[in-house]
């Protein structure tokens, strides 16, 4: 894994081409994996894929296609231009030993794309993206825009909390979040590769569905069964099954759970006791998956830290202003005459120079934040994103740090 310094705020044009590499081999993993696929579309997908790395690299820049179909399958690190450095992701895949397409591919692509897209904003790289890309941003977009579109605060509160609450269920419970209509479209069928026979099985930390595969141990097939979200499998969302020809569903067993927490940690820490049951595909929808990463994933977190202060004593105000930021955190004493209020915006980027490269097209945070926050399993971020932020006045912190701070800060304990 690279290590990330201010120096790795890459400019715009190293990034286009970054972006460009990354749609297109997302692109080519998904024709090569995808079930249904007629062959002359996947053919017709991965030829449009190779023409545009071949654009990236540039002249004289060699790359068969038969190159370019077995490194899509391999290290997408490879297929950039000489002097491009890589992503900052250890052992990065577009595709997984199950023939699945991976988070981390599925996150650089929109990560690297939302950057892009703040700086044809800002003027600063005029031309990096196409009108299609534009057309192609990921859905929450949608969600947020529909959601500020009554201009009433607790509307939006209500709203956006149903999406992280309920990323997925039942059809006859998602009808009555009484979302916007094209918030409620943001709805489909349950993945292909969340199902298994007919059933799928919710995450306990995030409540989409999780990833079902079948493999070979010791010469007899078992199941797996793991949240697509990285850090949600190491803190425990990862299960096997024995496969079964009969009706009805399999039962999950835990694999074995990771080290606990520290005291500071463990009060962010989500419940995973309670083993997922098996629930039927038919009659049930989930969020597209870039809603759900990008506005359920972190939205956990921005209600937990929420959640977790007010036990506590604290005042909090969640997305102020339609979402001008993402908390207010009211801090000092309780005689004292007037409190502080700190500005706090959470994200979780799976790639930390992506997030920093946010961070300088924006000059600090666009809402007006002061603290930029981040999940506490993405704490080797902070150091990098620390000394990018520090230029625009940006202090950054992991989520329990934060709340240690603030708690401390109006006499109170957080663990």
């Amino acid at each position: 894994m690279t290590n990330a310094t201010n120096d790795d705020v890459r400019p715009a044009d190293e990034l286009w081409v970054k972006s460009l590499v990354a749609r297109s081999v997302l692109r080519a993993a998904g024709a090569m994996t995808a079930p249904g696929v007629t062959p002359s579309a996947r053919l017709g997908t991965l030829m449009e894929c190779h023409g545009a790395l071949l654009a990236a690299r540039g002249p004289g820049s060699e790359l068969s296609f038969a190159d370019f179909r077995q490194q899509v399958r391999g290290d997408p690190s490879r297929l950039l231009p000489e002097g491009v450095p890589g992503w900052d992701v250890d052992q990065l895949r577009a595709v997984d030993a199950d023939g699945h397409v991976t988070e981390d591919a599925f996150d650089l692509d929109v990560e690297q794309r939302l950057v892009l897209r703040v700086l044809q904003k800002n003027s600063r790289g005029a031309g990096l993206i196409s009108a299609r890309d534009l057309d192609d941003e990921v859905a929450q977009e949608t969600a947020f825009a529909q959601l500020c579109k009554a201009g009433n605060q607790k509307v939006y509160e209500s709203g956006r909390t149903d999406l992280i609450r309920y990323p997925a269920g039942p059809v006859s419970e998602l009808c009555e979040l009484r979302l916007p209509p094209l918030v409620a479209d943001l709805y489909e069928d349950i993945p292909y590769a969340s199902t298994y026979r007919g059933w799928w099985f919710a995450c306990p930390v995030c409540r989409w569905p999780m990833r079902v595969a079948l493999r070979r141990e010791a010469g007899r097939q078992i199941g797996v069964v793991a949240c697509w979200h990285k850090p949600h499998q190491e803190m425990g969302a990862a299960y096997r099954f024995r496969p079964v020809e009969r009706i009805v569903p399999p039962d999950l067993l835990p694999e074995p759970p990771p080290p606990p927490p520290g005291d500071r940690e463990a009060v962010l820490w989500p419940d995973l006791q309670v083993v997922p049951e098996a629930k039927p595909v038919e009659g049930h929808k989930a969020l597209v998956r870039g809603v759900w990463r990008y506005t359920c994933v972190p939205g956990l977190a921005e209600l937990a830290l929420r959640d977790r202060l007010i036990e506590r004593g604290l005042k909090v105000e969640l997305w102020p202003a339609l979402d001008a930021y993402d908390l207010c955190v009211h801090v000092g004493r309780k005689r004292a005459r007037k409190k502080e209020q700190l500005r706090v915006d959470v994200k979780d980027y799976t790639s930390g120079t992506a997030l920093a490269q946010l961070i300088h097209a924006q000059e600090g945070d666009s809402g007006g934040a002061e603290w930029l926050v981040v999940p506490d399993h993405r704490a080797t971020q902070v150091p990098l994103l620390s000394g990018v932020g520090e230029r625009y006045g940006l202090k950054v912190t992991t989520a329990s740090e934060f709340g240690e701070m603030a708690c401390e800060r109006s006499g109170v304990a957080w663990s």
